[in-house]
């Protein structure tokens, strides 16, 4: 199991199947306030569901095309992050993320975020990092506002979550070796 320790508070681990039990435990306790932004917490909520996705986790890992991290802050399993896509041929990977309601606050999100965006450029060699939030999820928009990445746009009608249909705010920075006079052609 791949393990990043990103500072004295949190660590990253690569899933693994002795995750399921928390994973479970924490959807139940934070179940209403997941289900505000994300779909899946009404699907995926028993060790057996948080199981399924951890092995298929396991599968995008190694066919490169993602890679999925139990977030542990002091100690304890508090929420997930990765990578829900690395596409090498566009060089772009999007990070996801969800984090129990009482561990927000604390700057785990944005100093994972941080992590994983260094590592999208240096290990992964992407050009490119995303990040799709609910336009209405204000917590979120904060984190890519405070990790310096650019509003690219809004996408109306991108996700139905419950009742709502959703729009994103799409959020996305460049590798710095990307920059407009890397791009432009040289006279």
């Amino acid at each position: 199991m791949l393990k990043w320790t990103i500072d004295q508070d949190i660590i990253l681990y690569q899933l693994h199947e002795s995750f399921a039990p928390r994973y479970a435990e924490l959807v139940q306790e934070n179940k209403q306030y997941l289900s505000q932004w994300l779909n899946w917490p009404r699907v995926c909520h028993t060790t057996d569901d948080f199981k399924t996705f951890i092995q298929g986790s396991r599968y995008k890992y190694i066919d490169g095309d993602g890679l999925d991290c139990a977030i542990e802050y002091r100690g304890e399993l508090v929420g997930n992050i990765g990578f829900n896509s690395i596409d090498h041929e566009l060089k772009k990977a999007e990070i996801g993320y969800w984090l129990g309601q009482q561990y927000q606050g604390n700057g785990i999100i944005t100093r994972v975020c941080r992590f994983l965006i260094a590592y999208a450029f240096e290990t992964l060699n992407v050009e490119k990092v995303q990040i799709a939030v609910a336009e209405d999820n204000l917590p979120s928009r904060a984190v890519c506002e405070r990790l310096g990445m650019t509003l690219e746009g809004i996408i109306s009608h991108q996700e139905k979550v419950g009742d709502r249909i959703l729009s994103h705010a799409i959020y996305a920075t460049f590798s710095p070796s990307i920059s407009p006079s890397n791009t432009t052609p040289s006279t």
